[in-house]
């Protein structure tokens, strides 16, 4: 029977590709989004991929939803936690709607989402758990305090979880992508793009799919020896130490 995985964020961008790429290898995959349900409806006409809508920074919405999935696809093995958002701005004019909206839908979720789950990998004695933080959660990004505190605590919390849990057969790891070429970079001005790209070393944005080929090899039974680690996939824009 096959594995069972969740997507958050997962029908677009960086997360379409996870979700295609965990079917191509053989998951019964859930893909979920927070609102543009024209482009979930298109994802799943386009893929097969079941999609569910939920908010990530609701609690209640996470455990019914999850409740959901395993009822119709069975115990979730594979947890992705890519979902987030920005609310940019120097942080002097940052208005605490901005903070808090950040750090509920992008840090808060690593809670909501996983610790549903939690139980039911430990009694198993096997889960993977896959969460995505970004090169600003590495170095900091000016204009993005918010979005960088929550991405670095991401970090921090692969690698708690995955020292409590590695003993029962789940791992928790981390991919931090550098530019990735997606709508929302895409929207980046020309000029801003270029000096972005000109401050990547191979000299190019990554693509979606060479992250989500990084989920699935994560997401298999060959990573079992990997747990706590954090991928930087940036193209050596920034290199860190984890």
């Amino acid at each position: 029977m096959a594995r069972v995985a969740v997507v958050t964020g997962g029908t677009r961008g960086i997360g379409a590709a996870i979700s295609r790429a965990l079917k191509a290898a053989g998951y019964q995959v859930a893909a979920t989004y927070a609102g543009n349900d024209e482009a979930a409806a298109k994802f799943k006409d386009e893929t097969g991929i079941h999609v569910y809508k939920w908010d990530v920074a609701d609690e209640a919405a996470c455990a019914e939803g999850l409740g959901m999935v395993a009822a119709e696809l069975g115990p979730v093995d594979v947890l992705v936690n890519n979902a987030g958002i920005t609310r940019d701005g120097m942080f002097h004019r940052m208005r605490f709607d901005q903070w808090k909206a950040v750090i509920a839908t992008n840090l808060d979720s690593m809670f909501t989402m996983t610790r549903p789950v939690i139980d039911g990998m430990r009694e198993r004695s096997f889960g993977r758990i896959i969460n995505i933080s970004s090169i600003n959660g590495q170095k900091g990004q000016m204009g993005q305090t918010n979005y960088s505190a929550a991405k670095a605590g991401v970090i921090g919390f692969t690698k708690a979880l995955a020292q409590e849990n590695a003993f029962k057969g789940i791992t928790v790891n981390c991919i931090c992508p550098g530019y990735i070429d997606t709508d929302m970079v895409a929207a980046v001005p020309e000029d801003v793009l270029k000096k972005i790209i000109g401050g990547i070393p191979v000299g190019r944005l990554g693509k979606a799919d060479e992250i989500a080929d990084a989920v699935v090899y994560l997401a298999s039974d060959r990573s079992g020896f990997i747990t706590g680690s954090v991928m930087t996939i940036n193209g050596g824009q920034y290199i860190a130490n984890g």
